[in-house]
Order: structure tokens, then C-alpha cells, then sequence
């Protein structure tokens, strides 16, 4: 692991640690201000069809035809549209609803990014002729809406999509969404909102673990419908995935009540104290010597923001599948793809307390899982199993050893039909603590935040 001195948050002042403001009550949104959703498309069903069918080369036709419908939107004293970064003005705000949304049907929030690429130059103005070239002429238009937001978002010299690449979309939105507005005064929390966001992202599709998002990667996810909702909700809490302020509030106080010193790192002593105390100190050990995932804090032995929000994420989702691969990594102490009785007694026997014996434990956990080979379990054991989760909270949670003790016997399936079922564990995780935060009136502060680093800091110290 990387070592070097505190990092920029480990220098920052004990203000830091205000914790976010609680969220407002979205009111619904009312039918006169849904406007925007309502217009008509742009194309009618056969040349969208037409255009989207036509994945290489698009024919002469179809663009002359695509160039008529889209040349009366830049007929305007401008002669195009303006922008002055986020700061939304009249003309911005018309790129925005009739460029963004309506001709290229991305999320709103997109405009900015969107619009730094079509204006290479950086004149300020888009016109008719540098949209067409840049929509039209590179076949943009013509790709499915993934493509066309991963082209947008990445470095003309990369393959990939870095953490950094992300910032545009998210300051916008944060400058923009009406459920986000109260964060407006608040710029430290607007950061670690983003850089929260970003995190999770990287969790979920970044499978490969490189801070590095292929093309391939962002197809097989969920973020674009992600962002496709949040950008239609007025309440980010309505869109599960990624953009919840609820959910970013409970990761970000959990993290504020491990770190105990409040220097913005977590030593392994911090992360004993996780869940009242309820990790045994193998695991903890396991985690600390980056079994799992290796961590990106440049300070030795210790987790930084990112790192914790990983752990979480794994401790609390186990039932994902990043999670999955993070638990059985932590558990398989020779790395050799097994995870075998010898591995599984060593984090059995660092409970203080065992209800029963570890051979009635094994038996249990053989039963629940059913491995193709009964002398040991493999990752793709655990993934085809709904009950996996048991297993890593039997060898790694004290206070769940003794709560699923019976469950253990008489292991209950996950419920199927639920809309979410991938999110179960993890909504009932965020709604419990949240619960208890807004019960806690300790924890819910309005002290003043004192202005933090710039903007950027922290996402660019990320690794590429």
C-alpha cells in the first residue's frame, strides 16, 4: 500500500465533522410544472427507429432528414445557444430543455458536459454547424444512449472513464436538481455528496476493482436508468441507486461516528468500534491487510472516505454481488479460489461466545449453500446461493451469530417479488439507521459549515 503523509482531509479542522443537513420534504410535483416531460418527440416513430437502427454508417438520407427536423432550434438572434459554466442563463436553459433533452434525450444534467464537447474551442456558443458536426457527422445520434454518454463523459485520449470524468454531471446536478437546492449553501456536503455518489458507482460496475470503467462494464450496470430517473424525480430519494441524499446521509454519519479523532482516517482500533463492536478482530485484521480490496488511502494503516465506503457497502449489502467477491476474498486466506472448513473454523472460533458447535455450524452452512464439491465452497458456490449472506454474518458478526442462531437451523429464503430484490438488505440497513439518526437529536446539528477545499481536491487525488 501506498504510504505518504496526512492526506488533505486528514489535515482539515473538527468543523469538518458537522454532519449534513437533513433533507427537505418533496412536496410532488405539480402538472404545471411537468411541462418539460410533456413534449412531443422530436421524430416520429419510424426515422427513430430508422436512426436507431443504423449502428455504423448513417445513410445520406436519414441525416438530411434528421438535419431538417433540428435546424429551426438554432434560428435565434444568437445564432445558437450560449453557456456560462453551471450558472444557468435564459439561452443556457433553452440548450438545456430543447438541445439536451429533447433532441438528444440525455439527462438534463448532462448539458454542460455535453456542451464543452460540441464546443471544442471553447467560443461559448454552439451553432447549428458545430452540432451537426459532432452529433451528426460522428454517428453520435445513432448510438444507443450508454455509448453516447460514456463518449461524452470520457478523455479523447482514454478507453475508459475515470472517477474524475464524473464531476461535470455531478456539479451540475448538484447546481440544478430541486431536491438538492438546500445543499446550495453548503459546498463541503455538496462534495462529499458527489464524491459519495462516485464511490458507489465504482462499487457497483467497476467489477474489475482498476478505477478504470470500460464501455462493456457501464452496459452490463444500472447507472444510466439511474440517471435517467433521478433526473425525471424531483426527490433524489425516489431514485434507489447511487443519487439517494438519504442514503449518502447515513454512509457519511456512520463514518463521522467510527472516526473517533475526527482526522478524516479510520485505524483498525476505529473499526472495531463499527456496529457497537460487533466485527470480530480477525476480520477486522482480514480488512487491514487489504485482503479484500486494496485500499486507496495514502496514509499506512488506515482506511480514508472511500476505503470506509466500500466497507460499508460490503458489511451492510451482503447479498450483492461485489459483495459476495469482497467477503469471500477476505475469507479465503490462501487466495486459492476454496474457502474450506480449516478457513471457515478460524473466523468461527474468534466469537467470545458460540451457541453451538462449529461441526453443527458447518453442517448448516453445506446445507444452506449446497456446493458442487462438499470438501469445500467456491465464489461461484456463494453466487448462486440467496443464502450466502448467512454465511459470511455467522463467521464475522458477533451480535448476528447470536440473532440468526435459529435462522441458522431454519435458514428463510430471501423474498422474491419484491420490486428490488438485489436492494433488500441494503434499504433495510438505510431506513433503520436513518430512523435512528432522527431519533438521535445529538447527532442532527446546524452549527455553520466552514468553507472547505476547492471543489475538485479530493475526486482528482483519486487514481485514474
Amino acid at each position: 500500500m501506498e504510504t505518504g503523509n496526512d492526506n488533505a482531509d486528514a489535515s482539515s479542522s473538527n468543523s469538518f465533522y458537522t454532519f449534513p443537513p437533513l433533507p427537505p420534504i418533496i412536496l410532488p410535483r405539480s402538472p404545471s410544472n411537468q411541462e418539460e416531460g410533456n413534449i412531443p418527440p422530436l421524430f416520429d416513430p419510424p426515422l427513430q427507429l430508422a436512426l436507431r437502427n443504423h449502428h455504423e454508417i448513417m445513410p445520406q438520407s436519414l441525416k438530411e432528414q434528421y438535419i431538417l427536423r433540428i435546424s429551426h432550434f438554432f434560428d435565434n438572434p444568437l445564432g445558437g445557444f450560449r453557456i456560462n459554466g453551471v450558472k444557468w442563463t435564459y439561452a443556457d436553459a433553452e440548450f438545456k430543455s430543447v438541445i439536451t433533452k429533447k433532441v438528444c434525450q440525455l439527462p438534463s444534467f448532462f448539458s454542460a458536459a455535453l456542451f464543452r464537447k460540441i464546443d471544442i474551442k471553447s467560443s461559448g456558443i454552439v451553432t447549428r454547424d458545430k452540432f451537426i458536426r459532432y452529433w451528426v457527422d460522428r454517428d453520435m445520434l445513432t448510438m444507443d444512449t450508454v455509448t453516447q454518454m460514456y463518449r461524452i463523459l470520457k478523455q479523447p485520449d482514454h478507453e475508459y472513464l475515470s472517477q474524475v470524468d464524473f464531476k461535470p454531471i455531478l456539479q451540475e446536478l448538484l447546481e440544478t436538481h430541486p431536491g438538492l437546492e438546500f445543499l446550495k449553501t453548503k459546498p463541503n456536503f455538496q462534495k462529499r455528496y458527489a464524491e459519495t455518489v462516485i464511490y458507489r458507482i465504482f462499487y457497483h460496475i467497476n467489477r474489475r476493482g482498476n478505477g478504470r470503467l470500460s464501455l462493456r462494464e457501464l452496459k452490463r450496470g444500472n447507472l444510466i436508468p439511474a440517471m435517467q430517473r433521478v433526473d425525471d424525480e424531483e426527490d433524489t430519494d425516489g431514485v434507489l441507486r447511487y443519487f439517494s441524499y438519504k442514503q449518502f446521509y447515513v454512509i457519511y454519519r456512520k463514518f463521522g461516528e467510527v472516526d473517533a479523532n475526527h482526522d478524516f482516517l479510520i485505524d483498525q482500533g476505529d473499526l472495531m468500534t463499527y456496529g457497537d463492536g460487533a466485527l470480530t478482530s480477525r476480520i477486522v485484521a482480514r480488512i487491514f491487510e487489504q485482503a479484500p480490496r486494496k485500499f486507496t488511502c495514502k496514509v499506512a494503516r488506515h482506511m480514508n472516505y472511500e476505503d470506509f465506503v466500500y466497507f460499508l457497502i460490503s458489511v451492510e449489502d451482503k447479498s450483492s454481488e461485489p459483495s459476495v467477491e469482497y467477503w469471500f476474498k477476505l475469507l479465503d486466506l490462501d487466495g486459492n479460489g476454496k474457502l474450506t472448513p480449516g478457513e471457515m473454523r478460524y473466523f468461527y472460533e474468534d466469537h467470545a461466545k458460540k451457541p453451538v458447535s462449529f461441526e453443527m455450524i458447518l453442517c448448516q452452512i453445506i446445507d444452506m449453500i449446497a456446493p458442487e464439491r462438499e470438501e469445500y465452497i467456491t465464489l461461484r458456490d456463494l453466487k448462486r446461493s440467496d443464502l450466502s449472506r448467512i454465511v459470511f454474518e455467522v463467521l464475522s458478526n458477533r451480535g448476528k451469530l447470536l440473532a440468526f442462531d435459529d435462522r441458522v437451523r431454519f435458514p428463510l429464503p430471501r423474498r422474491r417479488g419484491h420490486q428490488h430484490p438485489d436492494l433488500i438488505e441494503w434499504l433495510r440497513f438505510v431506513d433503520k439507521e436513518f430512523e435512528s439518526m432522527l431519533i438521535d437529536a445529538e447527532f442532527i446539528s446546524s452549527s455553520e459549515d466552514e468553507p472547505m477545499e476547492d471543489w475538485g481536491e479530493p475526486i482528482e487525488e483519486m487514481r485514474d
